[in-house]
């Protein structure tokens, strides 16, 4: 089996229930991400750092459940996880509001076992994480991480970024553009989207977004249901299928996405099918309240057996 490594951080979800109550969860973009890709078939793990409360056991407890590993979670004493409330509108659009200031993923980088967690990361085929990971660590804590990461690919580990964007998580956007630029010129895969790229490079058309980026293969996700995928300098475009269901919460749409992606691409899909993949189980997971969807609503077929000349390289 393939494996991946996501990095990232998770949190306490709190999200809108009946009567303006709230239910408890869990979720993160990296750690859906994770979920989705163990339910598709992959060997995910889990790197982030979490305290040593009870909050905490339960969210690794889950995850075991899940299938993802947690053999590079890091358990930190005194410290929390971060919590942050989802809030949607009658058109599934989101909100959230955050409360991780201190959270125990911020020091994953700093950590005495650090450095091992940064060597593991050569022992598997992708690893994955997102512009929210990177907004989590301090400068010091970013150069280690994509040196790290540099090691993993000379060990033929591929690195895959997703530019999942929140401004807040940024002191200002020339910090953001500029490691966005880092992580850019060392993807193997990036997955984008207008929604992410725009507020950084305001104005700029989709194909001036995509010269910014200098990799052999990126997804370009639209405003509307489809992407653009540039293999080699070779652009394509890709339409989702209609949603089936109304869409009650865009929240993991981008993190189902990437999973779904990434798990064709290690199953043998080229980039256009991965992208079909990733549309098909996005489309799915919009249609339901929450980061995770319940196991039972999991699509089957999302991933494809290759047909076509499009044939994968991971």
């Amino acid at each position: 089996m393939k494996r991946v490594a996501c990095i990232g951080e998770c949190m306490v979800e709190l999200k809108q229930a009946e009567g303006g109550l709230f239910s408890r969860g869990y979720g993160g973009d990296t750690l859906n991400t994770a979920v989705y890709l163990a339910r598709l078939g992959a060997g995910a793990d889990y790197i982030t750092a979490l305290g040593d409360d009870s909050l905490s056991d339960e969210m690794v407890a889950g995850w075991a459940a899940e299938g993802v590993g947690i053999s590079r979670v890091s358990r930190l004493s005194g410290k929390l996880p971060g919590l942050y409330m989802i809030q949607t509108d009658d058109r599934g659009e989101r909100r959230f509001f955050h409360w991780r200031e201190s959270a125990a993923a911020r020091s994953l980088m700093d950590l005495p076992e650090t450095h091992a967690i940064l060597n593991s990361l050569a022992s598997y085929d992708v690893v994955y994480l997102s512009a929210i990971t990177l907004s989590l660590y301090n400068e010091g804590g970013r150069a280690r991480l994509f040196a790290g990461i540099k090691r993993a690919r000379e060990a033929g580990a591929r690195f895959a970024f997703d530019t999942n964007f929140r401004a807040r998580g940024w002191p200002d956007l020339n910090v953001a553009r500029a490691v966005f630029q880092d992580a850019f010129e060392i993807a193997d895969i990036v997955l984008a989207s207008t929604e992410d790229l725009l507020p950084l490079y305001p104005g700029e058309g989709d194909h001036a977004l995509l010269a910014r980026i200098p990799g052999r293969e990126v997804v370009l996700k639209l405003s509307q249901p489809a992407s653009i995928v540039r293999v080699d300098g070779t652009l394509h475009q890709t339409k989702a299928e209609p949603v089936a269901k109304p869409v009650v919460d865009t929240t993991a749409a981008g993190d189902s996405f990437a999973a779904a992606y990434i798990a064709a691409r290690l199953d043998g899909s080229g980039p256009l099918e991965a992208a079909c993949a990733g549309h098909h189980l996005a489309g799915v997971v919009v249609c339901h309240p929450g980061a995770i969807i319940p196991r039972a609503a999991m699509p089957a077929g999302v991933i494809v057996k290759p047909t076509t000349s499009d044939k994968a390289t991971l």
